[in-house]
């Protein structure tokens, strides 16, 4: 019996997912939760096999709880279901080392197929991602993404010298650099690019 572990912040399709993956003679939802915390929580208590992990989601997001228990080395393998198809939360996934990246649009036949590849341990990802993927690569080194991260949270140049011990030019600099490579007027356009396309 494959014991499976469902994260999604919408109840009425927790609910679906739960109760059509019960249906399959193999699989058992042992758990359940509608936000990253809990999630991270009941999955390090209860260990489940498989974890289907919606990415936004309130507190931690998908991927922070993903990057959480490969750090605690978890036994659990991660499906991430999502309804966006953006390169950048594709790619993050795939760096943190998720055993499938799938759309929310599927089947529930292939999602339970997709389960069952995984336990046997394959990896499964929707093509339409990986077609993405190859198409448009995130153009920003790990610095300047973190740089843009924090400026996309309203932190002026003064805070962000200050959290990452760099010197005003050098932020200055890494954030005209940002603003070029992302087509962008400015520091909170080239943050919403980011956002929207997932890189940060």
């Amino acid at each position: 019996m494959i014991r499976l572990f469902i994260a999604e912040d919408q109840r009425m399709l927790l609910g679906a997912l739960g109760s059509l993956l019960d249906l399959e003679a193999d699989m058992k939802v042992i758990g359940q939760a509608m936000n990253g915390e809990e999630a991270l929580r009941s999955i390090l208590e209860q260990e489940p096999e498989v974890c289907l992990m919606d990415i936004e989601m309130p507190g931690m997001n998908g991927l922070e709880v993903a990057e959480e228990l490969v750090r605690r080395s978890a036994p659990s393998k991660v499906i991430i279901l999502t309804t966006f198809a953006r390169p950048g939360y594709f790619e993050r996934a795939v760096k943190i080392g998720v055993h499938g990246y799938l759309l929310k649009d599927g089947e529930i036949d292939e999602l339970a197929d997709a389960i069952r590849k995984v336990i046997a341990g394959k990896r499964v990802f929707s093509p339409e991602l990986t077609f993405n993927v190859i198409r448009e690569e995130n153009p920003l080194s790990a610095k300047e993404q973190e740089i843009l991260r924090l400026a996309a949270l309203g932190k002026t140049t003064k805070e962000i010298t200050s959290e990452l011990y760099l010197s005003s030019g050098t932020v200055r600099n890494y954030i005209s650099e940002i603003i070029h490579k992302l087509n962008a007027k400015n520091r909170t356009e080239a943050a919403g690019i980011a956002k929207q396309k997932g890189w940060i």
